[in-house]
């Protein structure tokens, strides 16, 4: 068991408690908030509240979670977008709302568990029981490709790549309103945001160094299409610095607006193009896999919008 503090924001007056929590607490769902409160584990101001409670603003609660099982990763038999496989390495166009390993709240469905069966036993091990293979990840509500190590040497050599930036990976991504300059480069530190611990924010004395070119595609009316180039691969990067700069993705109810986009069920963000040096013949591999069609469906909507 361990005691987390929180004091709510001004914007969370007349918030349920429940969904209070399930944001501002990493990896507590609404439900698993529900249970705690039935439970007693919640209190505002030394009180239990009741399970309808809402946010006054200025309270302070106390939440006692109980300690996370880490669930075990085992094989399941789920379709994979293979789109480069060989006997050191396999990349996956990776879909939207499937999460990389398992975790508490995603015990299974994930990508680990979808490479444990389409792999068997050779993964890469250094990630541990955990995440097997697993060099770099991608979030649930992002799509595209992410590439997976068969053997220790490969897992090493693509961690060192992307230490030093030699594994490249590329997005695209739909943003909210129009940016004035055609490219440029975001160069502020991440770190995990100081009142919200679901949320990264930009953090100038905690954060570590992150840095984000980018370059416009196409201007629509009050949408922009994006190129976004990862220089460092920190926690929701490209979601963290375009919010930043004014111009959340469009569906990320995390940065941006709170209201889901019709038709999208997640944020308009894709993993496009990933560039590597193979780890056993040294030559470069550059792969790309095409737009999703709900980012594709919501090109036409602003082509059609003119």
């Amino acid at each position: 068991m361990h005691m987390i503090r929180l004091t709510p924001l001004e914007e969370d007056t007349g918030t349920r408690l429940d969904s209070f929590l399930s944001r501002r607490v990493e990896g507590l769902t609404r439900s698993a908030a529900a249970r705690l409160l039935a439970e007693g584990c919640v209190t505002c101001d030394g009180a239990v509240p009741g399970k309808s409670y809402r946010i006054a603003g200025g309270e302070e609660l106390c939440v006692t979670l109980p300690e996370a099982e880490e669930p075990e990763a085992v094989p399941q038999d789920i379709p994979l977008d293979v789109v480069y496989e060989d006997e050191d390495v396999i990349v996956v166009n990776k879909p939207v709302g499937m999460v990389v390993h398992p975790a508490p709240g995603h015990p299974d469905g994930t990508l680990v568990n979808a490479l444990l069966h389409h792999c068997g036993d050779s993964l890469s091990g250094i990630g541990g029981e955990k995440r097997p293979g697993i060099v770099h990840r991608i979030d649930r509500d992002t799509s595209g490709l992410i590439i997976a190590a068969k053997n220790d040497a490969a897992h090493l050599a693509l961690s060192a790549q992307l230490s030093d930036h030699t594994l490249a990976r590329t997005y695209e991504c739909l943003v909210m309103g129009n940016l004035r300059q055609d490219s440029g480069t975001v160069d502020a530190p991440i770190g995990r945001h100081p009142s919200d611990r679901k949320k990264m924010a930009v953090e100038p004395r905690n954060g570590r160094r992150a840095v984000t070119h980018w370059e416009v595609i196409a201007r629509y009316n009050g949408v922009t299409h994006v190129r976004c180039r990862l220089e460092t691969g920190r926690t929701h990067q490209i979601r963290v610095h375009m919010a930043y700069i004014g111009h959340p993705i469009l569906g990320d109810t995390v940065y941006g607006a709170r209201k889901p986009v019709p038709g999208l069920t997640g944020q308009c963000l894709h993993a496009v193009g990933l560039r590597f040096i193979h780890p056993r013949t040294g030559q470069p591999v550059e792969l790309h896999c095409p737009l999703p069609e709900e980012f594709r469906q919501q090109l036409r909507k602003l082509e059609n919008k003119g």
